[in-house]
Parts: structure tokens; sequence; C-alpha cells
């Protein structure tokens, strides 16, 4: 099975290729040219379309092998060089929209997207296109009022501060905790907004991380002290376990402190009354190209390449685990398995977790078991004068480590 990847953009490529070896079992070769190149042959070629692009000659006869993504502006400029029953999903793809696709492609090949079924697969996939059309109306108007909700949000955050710090007047014992749960819960409130507002526009923008060299541990401090009212809350019992990275980090430090609280608000939420969680980070060797995007990375070493090219953090909780069968959807936009065990928190945190670090050329995942539940995520060793394309990851990893040799 081969798939074809008619675009110069390298990140959908890589989204692309992570979403057919989660969806295909047989794990189809997927290749990428430019539009003004020569077409190789394959079995499925998906289209990132421009205006100016010249369309198949036997796009009408063989409209099934052709999926386009198409931006909503261009709907009807494509609507007019493109036969009715083209296979349309809008920009930016989702995975859900993706997946509606690529799930059928296996062992079966392009069988699955021919035959007595087409006439089926075609209206659902007009349907789909209304559904997406809605869904980006939807999601436009989230996005504007929940950056109404985020002004008042930091006032009132702002005004618990200047009453914490007796700028007004003093305060006796009982003033000070009421203010400091009402400081706490509106930064709560107010990282909620922001991470509703992320995940909104996050799909519509290039968002570049403000790559900075920092210290990790200051991160895992500073969440520690935002989660502490709810700990303690709880009596839970919080330990470190700390090995400082062999080499420099470069990250936005904001993002990954959101991360860590995110994280460990969600372990605090799940431990039991004077449960435990223990927080470890440790050097760690990522072999990025056998991760998928749902599921343990790994640590995987290979020969020629001894030494950690990551660091990794790991919050281990002593609450109920995670159901098998959603490991691999709690990372999703949206997600919610109903029950005192869901773990999704309605697919707001941990959906901005993996988006952050995705931006930062990392990845979240989680592990599960009747001792609790493992949340951990790996942040490459990135030097400023090296590419962060993610494609030449390994190799600059692999010759890093040589120099170090």
């Amino acid at each position: 099975m081969r798939l074809v990847l008619i675009s110069e953009n390298r990140d959908l490529w890589t989204f692309v290729r992570e979403l057919v070896q989660e969806f295909a079992s047989d794990s189809p070769d997927v290749s990428m040219v430019s539009a003004s190149a020569p077409r190789p042959r394959g079995d499925l070629y998906i289209w990132d379309y421009q205006p100016a692009m010249k369309l198949p000659r036997d796009l009408a006869s063989h409209s099934r092998k052709h999926l386009f993504l198409v931006d909503r502006k261009e709907l009807a400029t494509f609507s007019e060089a493109a036969p009715a029953e083209a296979s349309i999903v809008l920009k930016p793809p989702t995975r859900g929209s993706m997946g509606a696709f690529l799930a059928g492609i296996g062992n079966s090949g392009a069988q699955t997207l021919r035959g007595e079924r087409d006439d089926m697969l075609q209206g659902l996939i007009q349907a789909n296109l209304r559904l997406q059309e809605y869904d980006q109306d939807r999601t436009n108007f989230l996005a504007r009022a929940v950056h109404d909700f985020r002004a008042p949000l930091t006032a009132i955050s702002g005004y618990c501060g200047l009453l914490l710090e007796q700028q007004l007047g003093s305060l006796d014992a009982d003033q000070r905790e009421v203010l400091e749960r009402m400081q706490h819960s509106a930064k709560r409130l107010s990282r909620m907004a922001s991470a509703m507002f992320q995940l909104s526009v996050g799909r519509h923008l290039e968002q570049t991380p403000n790559l900075q060299r920092g210290d990790i541990r200051d991160c895992i401090d500073q969440a520690l002290h935002e989660v502490a009212p709810f700990s303690q809350d709880k009596q839970i019992e919080i330990t470190i376990d700390f090995n400082p990275p062999e080499e420099s980090l470069y990250f936005e430090r904001a993002q990954i402190e959101q991360v860590l609280i995110n994280l460990l608000d969600n372990a605090c939420k799940f431990t039991p009354r004077n449960g435990t969680i223990e927080v470890r980070g440790y050097p760690f060797f990522w072999e990025r190209r056998v991760a998928k995007l749902s599921g343990y990375a790994g640590d995987r070493r290979m020969s020629d390449v001894p030494g950690p090219n990551a660091f990794r953090i790991d919050i281990c909780d002593t609450g109920p685990g995670i159901p098998a069968s959603h490991m691999r959807r709690i990372f999703e936009e949206y997600t919610y398995y109903g029950g005192a065990r869901d773990r999704s928190g309605g697919g707001l945190g941990l959906a901005i977790c993996r988006m952050i670090l995705h931006n930062h050329g990392g990845r979240v995942w989680a592990e599960s078991s009747d001792a609790g539940a493992v949340f951990s995520f790996v942040l490459p060793y990135y030097r400023p004068e090296l590419p962060r394309d993610p494609a030449r990851f390994e190799v600059d990893s692999y010759h890093a480590v040589q120099q170090r040799r």
C-alpha cells in the first residue's frame, strides 16, 4: 500500500504519517512530493490543495483514490474545478476527520475505497464535510468567548494578590486562607480558559514556542507550589526523585509549567486521601522512530547511540488505573468516557499537554496498572545551532552523542 501526499508542508507529512501508523495495520509507505513534481504511482493520494494547483486528469473516474485538504475559503474555487463527488477534508485536518478516511487503509488496501460501498461512503463524506463546517463555526465562537473570559479572571487573581500583600489593610489568618483559596481557584480557571483558547485556535495558527535555556527543576517546584492547596487538602504525600539532565534543555517555561500543573492536578484529583504521588525526572534515550501518537515511547537503546538524547519526567499516582479501551483516547480533545475513573478531564488538560509537547518536539503518554497510573513526557535535548525539523531529530541526536564520545 502506497500513500502519496502532494504538499510542501513537512508538518502535514508528519501528521499524516503518524495517523497512518496508528490506523493501518500494515504500515503503508507515505511519501511527499510537491505539486510541480511528477506524481508517483500510489494507491491513495492526499492533496494539500492550493487555488493554482492543477488537478489530476483522471479525477472524475478515480475520485475515490484522491482526498483533498481544502481551506474553507477555497471551497467555492475547488468546487468549480473538481467533480461533485470529490472527497474533501477541511483545513486544518483533525485526527477525527482524517481518521474517517485512513481507518480503512490496511491489509485490504485501496479496495476498501471502492466497490459496492462507494455510494454509501460518498454520502458519509458529504455529511462529514458539513459537520466540519459546523465544527469550525462552533470553534471560532468558543475561541472568542473564552478569550473574553480570561481578562476578568486575571483581574480577580490580581486583586487577590493585592489583598494578600496587605496593601489595602492587614489580614487575619482566616482571611488570608480564604483569599489564597480564591486566588488559587481564579488561577485554575484562568489556566482552563487559556487551555480552551489554545485548543480552539491551535489547529488554525502555527504555534512556535519561544525556546530558552531553562532549569526544569524550577518548573517542577513551581508546579508543586501551584497544586499544594489541593494536595494538602487530601493529605497526599508528594516525593521527588530527580537526576539533572546531562545537557541543557530549551523550552518555554510557562508552557512546560502548564504541562506539569495539568499532570499533577490530574494525579491529585484521582489519588485517594492519604495517598502518594511520585515525580521522577531523569535523562533518557528516546528512539523517536518507534513511538506512536499514543502509547509507550520506550527506552529502546540502539547499539550505536548509547547516551540519552532527551529528558523524561514520570508522574506516578496511586489512584485508579486507566481502562485499556480508553488509553489511546485520553489525550484527545473533548474526550470523555464517564464514571469516577474518567482520567480525560473533559479533553482539556491532557489535550493541551499533548499540544504543548508536540510544539516542543516532545511527546506525552500514559501507562496504567493495578497500583495506579503513570503519566510521562519527554523533552529532547536541543542545541540552538541544530535544526528542529522532527524528521532530523534522530540524525542530530546521533551526531550529538558521537561528539560527546
